[in-house]
Order: C-alpha cells, then structure tokens, then sequence
C-alpha cells in the first residue's frame, strides 16, 4: 500500500518525496517563513518504539538534531531545525539538488583525477572544521557526500557523529564497516584521524572503482581491515601519480602514527599534488582556495568567506600583453590580482607595477555603480585573476562585505601613503 504524502509536517508545506530509507521517509518542502525550498527528514515511530533498536536510533536523531544551526559551512548539508517529541520526530536539512557519489565509485562513471581530489581536499577542509567544532562524523562514506547539479561537494549525514564537547555517552557499533578505521572497529576511542582514514577509504574508491578489502561477509571484511594491507592504487591504475598514491596510503594507514594527524596537513598534500602533478587547463578550485589564502588582500579571510569569494568571482589566466581595464572606458566590475604583474598607465605614464594581491576597479562598488576608468591596467606577465562584479560582492553575506570592505580601507591607506612618498622626494 503506497504511504500517504502528509499536506504539511508542522510549518513545513509538503511538495514531494524525496526518499525513502529503512528508518524515515525525506521530503521536499516549502518553509514560507524563510522562503526556501527544505529537506524534511520524518522518522518512524515504530521503529524508534524498537525495544532492540530503538535507543540506537534515538540516540542517532538526537545526534544529529543537537547540530541545529552548528555547523555552517559551504560543504557541510546545514541542518535548520528539529522537533523531537512523542507525536513527532523529525530533522529539516538544506535542500541539495544533486546526487550522492556512489555512482562515481564504479569504472565506468570514474571521475576525472582534479576532480576527485578536489572533493576530498573540500571534504577535508568541511571535516577540519566539524572537528574544531567539536564533531567527528564516524560515517564518512560515498553515500553520505551529495555532488550539487553546480559540481559542488557537500557531507551529509551526521547521525552517527561523536560530540567530543558533550558529556553524553557514545554510542558504539554504528559506521558502514567497509569504510571504518581499525580503531572504529576495536571500538577505540575516536579523534578525527577515524573520519581522516574514512575519507582515505572512500578517495581509493573514486581512483580505482574499487574497495580496498573485499570479502565474503563481515567477519572477513573486518578481519582484513584489521590485519591486512591494501593493494596500492598504483597497481589497480598504473598511471596514477606515485605522489598520490602515498597520499592515499597515508590517509589509510593502520598505525595511527604513520596516518595524517591533522587536516590540515592532508590538505596541504593534496593542494600541492594538484598544484604540480595532475595535468588541468583551468584553475581548480582547490587551487583557487589556497592561492586567495597566500594573498595579502585576504588575510584577514576566514575559510568561510574565501569559499564564498569562490562562488562569486569569475577566474581566468590571461596572457602577457592583455589589457585589463582601458583608461576612459566604464566598468561594473573589479579585479584581485592572483598571480603575475600588471603595469598601471595615465596618459602614457607609468604609475607604478603591481604583483600579486592588488586590487583594482573597485571603485565601482565603493560607488554603487558603474565608473570610469582613470587609469589603464595591461598586464606585463601572464597573469591569473578574480573578477567580481559589485551585485554579486553585495548579495554576499555581511562577514563577506565587512571583510572586502575593510581590505578595500587597506588598499586605500597604502595608495594615500605611497602617494605622500612619492610627493615628497619630488619636493
């Protein structure tokens, strides 16, 4: 018998069924206070009322619904609310339009090799952050992180996560086996070097369309995570770089000693090996992310808001010669300078020569409009730039604004006192 679709669940209007899964059906719906489109996930009772069971998925729910509003960040699927209570139970989730990457664990949807360790390299930095929070997910697997139809990555999924901030007792045995860690499986006590070896597992996957152990049944499975090495992803796909399969391996290691440690420096290997072994025409985001972080222009950025400049900047390398802003001319747009050097004219004079981190055209958002240009920008080295038009940068989020605003102040102050100088030696 097909199962009813309710009108609404509280305020929430019903527009369709998402999915079903063993313990609760999602839905897509309308949230008219907010106006957005929502996920709401509704769990059934009769399971919860499970006398074996049910503690374990209580305790799941709970879990999950304890991170209302606690971790916002790009690629983690937010959670907006939760009511727990006997005559209902449920979660309401940012809508992702998209799938998860299951299907790219297979041979034949494999993706292309930037991509996958863009993924991981965002994942990695979303986990960073979860853990800062306090949070360790346990569950990291394909079926839990969702590809966006805009390519983006977000981790979903949280129900099984420890809070390493809260008093309440852990609850065991919960994880897809095939993706636990050795000390997950001993049940160990967990830091994130579990969701680090998780997220080692599930990069082997994307490279090779393969597990690293596969067995029979649970017992062999578990037996050779334990005990057993995996074949090297080099041998399963010989032209894949050596750098990354050592990154791979190291992410996988039995010994928590010879395993990544922090993020932070699995990060870094991965931004690196994108950076000089993986063959790219265009600037990947990985890439992007790390070089806005080197720039002066940005260093008072938070992770967050550097993400978000991503989102609303236009990237492009561009060769030597090219000239970028054309004195006289109007502009609805600015550039950051990421990479090389630009020479800035008046009149057929040189201003000056500026490298990476300068801005210019920004003065079309300072002044809400269009302006026109008072110097011309040509670029005397291949150069690779962010261009943001003032609309996008106003429709950001406050933090966003603030921080452009203040490096804008910055920028102005450096101009103003370059100019003092330069007045002076001419007296």
């Amino acid at each position: 018998m097909e199962q009813q679709i309710p009108a609404s669940i509280d305020k929430y209007e019903i527009v369709g069924t998402l999915g079903h899964g063993a313990t609760s059906t999602v839905y897509l719906a309308f949230d008219a206070f907010t106006e957005r489109k929502v996920a709401v996930k509704l769990f059934d009772f009769s399971l919860l009322s499970d006398p074996e069971y049910g503690y374990k998925y209580r305790k799941m729910i709970a879990n999950e619904a304890s991170l209302v509003g606690r971790l916002n960040h790009p690629h983690i699927v937010g959670i907006y609310d939760a009511a727990l209570s006997p005559e209902k139970c449920y979660i309401v989730m940012e809508y992702v339009e998209g799938e998860s990457l299951e299907k790219y664990g297979h041979p034949e949807f494999l993706l292309p090799l930037v991509k996958v360790v863009e993924i991981i390299f965002k994942c990695a930095l979303a986990l960073d952050f979860a853990g800062r929070n306090g949070v360790i997910h346990r569950d990291i697997k394909p079926a839990n992180i969702m590809m966006c139809r805009n390519g983006e990555v977000k981790i979903a999924d949280f129900g099984a996560a420890v809070l390493t901030r809260s008093d309440k007792t852990e609850l065991v045995g919960v994880g897809s086996p095939a993706f636990m860690s050795p000390e997950q499986i001993r049940l160990d006590s967990l830091t994130q070097q579990t969701d680090i070896y998780s997220l080692g597992v599930v990069m082997y996957r994307l490279l090779t369309g393969r597990m690293p152990f596969e067995a029979e049944n649970s017992y062999s499975l578990t037996h050779k995570i334990l005990n057993e090495e995996p074949p090297r992803i080099r041998t399963l796909r010989t032209a894949l770089p050596t750098s990354l399969d050592n990154i791979v391996a190291k992410a996988m290691s039995k010994k928590l000693e010879d395993r990544y440690l922090r993020w932070r420096d699995f990060a870094k290997d991965l931004s690196e090996i994108i950076k000089l072994d993986l063959p790219h025409e265009t600037v990947s985001d990985t890439e992007k992310f790390n070089i806005m972080r080197g720039l002066p222009f940005f260093r008072d950025f938070g992770e967050i808001e550097l993400w978000e400049v991503l989102r609303i900047s236009v990237w492009g390398r561009l060769p030597v010669g090219t000239c970028l802003v054309r004195e006289g001319d109007d502009g609805d747009f600015f550039f950051i300078l990421a990479e090389g050097e630009v020479k800035v004219t008046k009149e057929g004079k040189t201003l000056g020569v500026h490298g990476a981190g300068h801005c210019f055209g920004e003065m079309c958002y300072i002044r809400k409009g269009a302006t026109t240009r008072t110097a011309t920008v040509t670029a005397t080295t291949p150069v690779t730039l962010l261009k943001i038009k003032p609309g996008s940068l106003r429709n950001a989020s406050e933090n966003c604004q603030l921080r452009f605003n203040s490096a804008f102040l910055d920028t102005l102050v450096d101009r103003l006192a370059q100019a003092n100088i330069e007045l002076a030696s001419m007296s």
